[in-house]
């Protein structure tokens, strides 16, 4: 499992080193986006709509708009500067708490944490986490930004969730035409709760799938069983001129300057009527 972060959990005095891995993967169906006319898979370049030309990754700062069409430029330097007098490769554990106090709402990312030496302190952790029954509150800094998180105790393993700071979480009293009042009978109450007792179960997670992407896969696969796909439209190579003076002569030909066109001939300037 690829390691992502290195460092420790401190509580109190007690410090133990630990590794991160993702406890999560996005399994979507990617697709990449092909020209129609000849299915070679489109470029995406970043142009400066001003300058009308491709940009170099040395030629971008970062900037941060504080009016419409108006930025102040920050330098890598200094948000270094600013990361490293934050980041101190610890996660610090600051509060405990119960688990069901935190609403799902806030829930970001999980990771798991194995070891890294110190497996006794790990062990120490893990079960004060089981019989205590409570989570631990942390800060910790993940590329370049600091994230709260709770640490917790998942089949004999602890983990690492990321969550939202309040001020991430949009407030539910925002959401539009959300009724202000419940305007049911009692009977419908009554009926909605017994539809709900009837289809309580215990969660089992292998019991959902994601249909729409097995669809996909399938369809995928049977196109390809069937040969039915397209290659990339090989590019035709520039012919090459192997005759010197063959090659000489067309670029002559080339660059030589369209004939002019013969203009008409003057009309003889008519006489006079005082001429003879």
């Amino acid at each position: 499992m690829h390691t992502m972060w290195k460092g420790s959990i401190s509580f109190g005095l007690v410090n133990i080193p630990i590794k991160l891995h993702a406890a999560t993967e996005d399994k979507d169906v990617k697709f990449r986006s092909l020209h129609k006319e000849c299915h070679t898979p489109i470029k995406y370049e970043k142009i400066c709509p001003a300058c009308e030309k491709e940009v170099e990754n040395q030629q971008i700062v970062k900037g941060y708009e504080v009016a419409k069409g108006k930025f102040v430029v920050v330098e890598e330097d200094e948000l270094k500067e600013l990361k490293e007098a934050v980041e101190e490769r610890a996660v610090e554990i600051i509060d405990f708490i119960k688990l069901e106090e935190i609403d799902p709402i806030y829930f970001n990312r999980t990771y798991y944490m194995s070891p890294d030496g110190g497996n006794k302190a790990y062990g120490l952790l893990r079960k004060a986490l089981s019989e205590s029954e409570k989570v631990g509150i942390a800060k910790i800094v993940i590329r370049s930004k600091e994230q709260l998180a709770v640490i917790r105790v998942y089949q004999d393993t602890l983990v690492m969730e990321t969550i939202h700071y309040p001020d991430e979480v949009r407030k539910a009293a925002d959401v539009p035409n959300v009724p202000a009042a419940d305007n049911v009978t009692k009977k419908e109450i009554d009926t909605a709760i017994l539809l709900i007792d009837q289809l309580t179960t215990t969660f089992d997670p292998e019991k959902y799938k994601d249909e729409y992407r097995s669809k996909v896969l399938e369809l995928i696969q049977a196109k390809q069983t069937g040969r039915d796909f397209v290659t990339v439209k090989e590019k035709e190579p520039a012919a090459q001129m192997t005759d010197l003076m063959a090659a000489l002569q067309a670029s002559i030909d080339r660059t030589k300057p369209k004939s002019k066109r013969p203009g008409r001939p003057k009309k003889a300037a008519a006489k006079t009527s005082g001429g003879k």
